[in-house]
């Protein structure tokens, strides 16, 4: 895709999983600072925005559909957005585990050529853990007690059942093709 057909796409509204996505970075971000943690009998806290940050990943891949390689443009984006909304520690953060788990997350889906469901499950299952701890890691370093195993479980778990779930929904689509391309 040439830039005047991705700007095409883009300025006539023809990418809205584009623009859910280039909203979800920076207020992903801006809400770890936002919304309080649960102080945990450990010490440490949880953040209930562990349960959301699944959403973004799966997010991304129908984001590419969209715009293909474009998506790295869009990451940046979303991720200079970051820095002028949230806290400069959860930016930096964010920047470093998208760069890690985009990264893979990009090849993965670009180069396996599998269906598009199992694209989504195995780009995000790999990604998923690496974007957690790393995001976690380095956003302690400004939110206390914010890297725990509960945090960082449950920001897992919860990107494997986002993605179990879009799994399910794409694994059905393709079904349905392939079965009404037989019939015909």
């Amino acid at each position: 895709m040439n830039v005047r057909t991705l700007a095409g796409k883009v300025f006539t509204g023809k990418t809205p999983w584009t623009y859910l996505y280039l909203f979800l970075i920076p207020f992903i971000n801006w809400c770890f600072a936002a919304v309080p943690q649960i102080a945990l009998p450990d010490g440490g806290s949880w953040t209930p925005m562990a349960i959301v940050t699944g959403f973004v990943l799966v997010v991304r891949d129908f984001a590419q559909r969209e715009i293909n390689h474009w998506i790295i443009g869009a990451l940046g984006v979303g991720l200079a957005l970051s820095f002028l909304t949230s806290d400069p520690a959860v930016a930096l953060a964010s920047t470093c585990a998208f760069a890690v788990s985009e990264l893979i997350d990009w090849a993965v889906y670009t180069f396996i050529r599998r269906p598009l469901s199992q694209r989504v499950a195995i780009s995000t299952a790999i990604s998923a853990p690496l974007d957690s701890v790393v995001f976690y890691a380095i956003a302690s370093t400004s939110i206390s007690g914010i890297f725990n195993i509960w945090s960082l479980a449950s920001s897992v778990i919860s990107k494997l059942i986002g993605v179990l779930v879009v799994y399910l929904i794409l694994r059905r689509r393709e079904q349905r093709a392939a079965l009404a391309e037989k019939a015909i």
